[in-house]
């Protein structure tokens, strides 16, 4: 039997979602795979098919913004390969706005120069500014606008203005040029569009659009255009001003399009949004589009999140677990892809931006008109209910196989924001029509919590709608009235939780007033009242069926059959409870700030209990950034997980799928995954090793907005540090056979491996203290040999090891021996370069680097930490040198005092024999 290390619970941050886009500039790569998006300080390179983070460009120090305005009015040219500036135009009066290259028709530009010319020579008036001095621009042309609302057209070969317009009231914010049309497109926050002939310079036409502007551009071969503004719509208009898209419904303020990009080879706008969302639209109804007929808004092919700003709660969705819903300082609820792969290439070679990756957005849930604080799945991951500052709820249906995300009830009747929400958390009969068929059997109740210090009961099943009562169809809202109220708490409620035992009818609210209470669900009256948290509660949650008892603090026990809650506080703790005396059978202490969100694990089989010493634990994140994991049995930390900078509002546990929650046909009370444990416990003894199954997974969202998505590693842990135990022994007993066969070589060489200095000092004083062989540097032909065969790696160990040794009196001499060896052996040049080649080994080439450039941001830095160690050769030589002169000052003064000593003698010696 190997053997087995005492087992210690770790976690490892198996994947992390990060913000991409803050607010700024944001770039598209022209075959629109490629997303170029500013975070703050720094630039992010993202693929969109797969959504890998492909590089991060640091910054400077302040926020990215845009390379294409001047606040002084003044335009300039830049040549990018030479890095100086071509052309300096004066003009605006005001901050430039925005700027747009475009060429005109060659042959038109040419006879304009030529005309010009004769005009010229026929004054006797030559201009050296006008001659032609690189043809390679004629034809180009540069607009700009400004802020006053001028637009002038430079024409680059002539270095001067060759057309002002000034027909827009407000900000120019985009320009586009079409060369099929030859029209110029400007569009302003006045409202309007206007198309600019680019023969005369004069106005063509002017589009009344009837909001603010911040983008416009051309479609296909200049027919169409878009724009897009602060109602959050992309618009299409004809060349002669109307409008080809239907009506749309306005977006709010926080939705406002800042910018849209174009990118014709895959018939797609990205639309930019204030709220930090980027929006890919389809251009493809475009190609059926008739020559009068309108068509509705344009699809969206995807949402991308920049940023979940602050993750207020989450929870895990879907039948197989593979969204996540978020809370995130909205009025909408963000559904996320927890999908592990994507196609990345189409058959057709092209990106597939509509597909779904891991941290995807898949759907927004909208109906909210004020932040969605809380959330609650049931046990099928089908019914999501939310609870937001609108003082409602809401019960969603959703059904991600086909792509349906409803509103299927919402509960009116709070006076103030709610701050707590709880769905029934027990499994219906294995085969039962609810169990089968859980879209079509929504929750029997809800149970909302609110600032107003009340809690209601909502019967659910009981709501009538107006136009349909079949879940499915989802037509209409159910119309449901609270079967009770009750004054719940003096202060606001924070936190609800139902019981998943289905032999206890309970429920559990926690508030501001620093009390918990147990509630009988039917009745709607309180049984309980947990008191001891010195501050407000933040969270409350039941133990999951088969929790085992556990002793108190004083000497008691948890009722088995009533079950424990665990609570989170103000104060910094963490308590669990009993629920048969209501008293306090934990308290941990190790935060240091408040608990904000606990929640319990999945009871471990027994077999895991018994033999591997693992017990029942618990979870709280709080609000200094980290999440703790609790023992329950022995009331330490079992673990800290550390990757926020802020709050962690929220906590969840992945649960299994809800086609396994019933495998063995019970009610509910056991997951499937520990029942399938148990039952291969059998072979768990014979084997003698940790079951295989899906280890356990921690999601936990941040004020910081990051997700952090946690693996139970400990089983893997404890498997890696037995083998590597059993594996150091096994290689400690064979340094042992190599010394006492005296295989020099092979001894040196292990031992400087296994990093065993004591081990290797040994071998080195029996070498230099034994039997000396005539001629040989330490004592040891053999010895010589190794020494003089060593490899740089090999080397600068064993130099770092004299050096230590060196540091010791007693140790000092075995040092100067070997070092006098290692002088004799190795030639100067070999040595002072050493570390030169060993940092040079470590730098991985090219390929390497980007093919790592995924991972960096999962690794714990240790190598990187190690590979750039700044120490040198000449700092190993000065620590050599210090402590070698100062041995060999001690001799000086050692020989000094043995003359001393010796004449002292000689003279007693002459003395006593005079």
């Amino acid at each position: 039997m190997a053997t087995r290390a005492e087992l210690k619970t770790t976690f490892e941050p198996s994947r992390v979602i990060q913000p991409i886009y803050t607010g700024g500039s944001v770039a598209l790569s022209q075959n629109g795979r490629i997303l170029a998006t500013s975070l703050g300080e720094e630039a992010l390179i993202t693929d969109l098919s797969t959504g890998e983070h492909l590089a991060r460009v640091e910054g400077d120090g302040e926020n990215i913004t845009t390379i294409s305005r001047g606040a002084d009015g003044v335009v300039k040219v830049w040549d990018i390969r030479g890095g100086f500036v071509t052309h300096t135009f004066h003009g605006h009066s005001g901050v430039i706005s925005a700027l747009h290259f475009f060429q005109v028709d060659a042959s038109l530009a040419e006879t304009g120069s030529k005309s010009r010319k004769r005009k010229s020579k026929q004054q006797g008036y030559s201009d050296p500014e006008t001659k032609v001095e690189n043809e390679a621009t004629v034809g180009y042309r540069l607009a700009s606008g400004s802020e006053d609302g001028n637009i002038r057209i430079w024409d680059l070969h002539k270095r001067k203005s060759v057309a002002t317009l000034d027909s827009h009231v407000s900000v120019v914010r985009s320009l586009d040029f079409s060369p099929e049309q030859n029209v110029l497109l400007s569009a302003s926050r006045d409202k309007t569009a206007i198309l600019w002939d680019s023969g005369a310079w004069t106005a063509r036409t002017t589009v009344p659009v009837l909001e603010g502007i911040e983008k416009a551009g051309f479609l296909g071969h200049g027919s169409l255009f878009f724009t897009g503004g602060e109602t959050a719509r992309v618009r299409i208009w004809d060349m002669d001003g109307r409008e080809r898209t239907e009506d749309q419904e306005e977006g709010v303020e926080t939705e406002a399009i800042l910018d849209v990009l174009h990118c014709p080879t895959l018939s797609i706008l990205l639309s930019v949004h204030a709220d930090q969302t980027l929006v890919l639209h389809s251009l493809e109804p475009l190609s059926s589009l008739g020559a009068k007929s309108k068509l509705p808004a344009l699809p969206i092919v995807r949402r991308i999140s920049g940023t979940h700003d602050e993750v207020i709660d989450l929870a895990y969705i879907g039948s197989d677990r593979s969204l996540l819903a978020l809370a995130t300082n909205l009025e909408d609820v963000r559904l996320i892809s927890l999908a592990t792969s994507s196609t990345s290439l189409t058959s057709s070679s092209k990106p597939d931006v509509g597909g779904t990756y891991f941290s995807a957005d898949v759907a927004l849930l909208k109906g909210h008109s004020d932040i969605v604080i809380t959330l609650d799945t049931d046990w099928s991951g089908h019914w999501l209910a939310t609870g937001a500052k609108d003082n409602t709820a809401k019960l969603w249906r959703l059904d991600p196989a086909n792509s349906s995300y409803t509103c299927y009830a919402t509960f009116t009747g709070h006076a103030e924001s709610l701050g707590a929400i709880a769905l029934p958390h027990t499994s219906p009969a294995a085969g039962s029509a609810p169990y089968n068929e859980p879209l079509d059997h929504p929750p029997k109740f809800l149970i909302t919590g609110s600032q107003d210090k009340t809690i209601k009961r909502w019967d659910i099943t009981s709501g009538k709608s107006k136009s349909s009562s079949k879940p499915s169809s989802a037509v209409s809202e159910l119309n449901v009235r609270a079967s009770y109220t009750r004054k719940a708490h003096d202060r606001d409620i924070n936190a609800l939780d139902t019981s998943p035992s289905p032999s206890s009818a309970l429920f559990a609210t926690a508030s501001q007033d620093r009390t918990v209470k147990i509630w009988d669900l039917e009745t709607g009256e309180s049984i309980g009242v947990l008191r001891g948290h010195k501050r407000g509660v933040w969270s409350v949650k039941f133990a999951p069926p088969g929790t085992p008892s556990i002793a108190s603090d004083s000497g008691g026990s948890a009722s088995s059959n009533k079950g424990m809650v665990v609570t989170g506080s103000g104060d910094k703790t963490v308590r669990i409870w009993s629920l048969g005396d209501y008293s306090c059978l934990r308290t941990f202490e190790g935060h240091v700030n408040s608990v904000l969100k606990v929640l319990w694990f999945p009871v471990p089989p027994a077999v895991e209990r018994h033999r591997q010493g693992r017990n029942v634990q618990v979870a709280s994140a709080a609000g200094d950034g980290l999440v703790k994991v609790w023992d329950v049995a022995s009331g330490e930390c079992a673990a800290t997980l550390d990757n926020h900078t802020d709050r962690v509002w929220a906590l969840a546990v992945k649960p299994p799928p809800a086609s396994a929650a019933l495998a063995n046909g019970a009610n509910g009370s056991v997951p499937a995954a520990a029942s399938n444990l148990e039952l291969r416990s059998d072979a768990y003894e014979k084997d003698d090793e940790i079951p295989n199954g899906p280890p356990l997974e921690l999601v936990s969202g941040s004020a910081d907005s990051t997700l952090t998505f946690w693996t139970d590693t400990t089983a893997v842990t404890a498997i890696e540090t037995a083998s590597r135990a059993t594996a150091r022994v096994e290689q400690d007993q064979e340094l042992q056979n190599y010394i006492h066969s005296a295989n020099y070589r092979e001894a040196i060489t292990l031992a400087l491996a296994l990093n065993h200095p004591k081990r290797l000092l040994d071998l080195f004083v029996k070498v230099i203290e034994g039997e000396q062989e005539e001629g040989s540097l330490t004592g040891k032909f053999g010895v010589d040999e190794v020494l003089a065969t060593l490899g740089d790696e090999q080397l600068w160990r064993l130099l770092n090891r004299i050096r230590d040794w060196n540091a010791n009196r007693r140790t000092s001499g075995v040092a100067q021996h070997l070092l006098n060896a290692l002088l004799r052996l190795y030639p100067q040049e070999r040595l002072i370069n050493l570390r030169r080649r060993r940092a040079r080994a470590a730098i991985p080439d090219t390929e390497e680097l980007e093919a790592d450039m995924g991972v960096l941001a999962l690794s714990d830095g240790g190598d990187a930490k190690r590979g750039g160690s700044k120490e040198s050769m000449k700092d190993l030589i000065d620590g050599l040198k210090a402590y070698t002169e100062r041995h060999y000052a001690r001799l000086e003064k050692m020989s000094e005092e043995r003359a001393v000593l010796v004449w002292t003698l000689q003279q007693m010696d002459e003395v006593g024999g005079g």
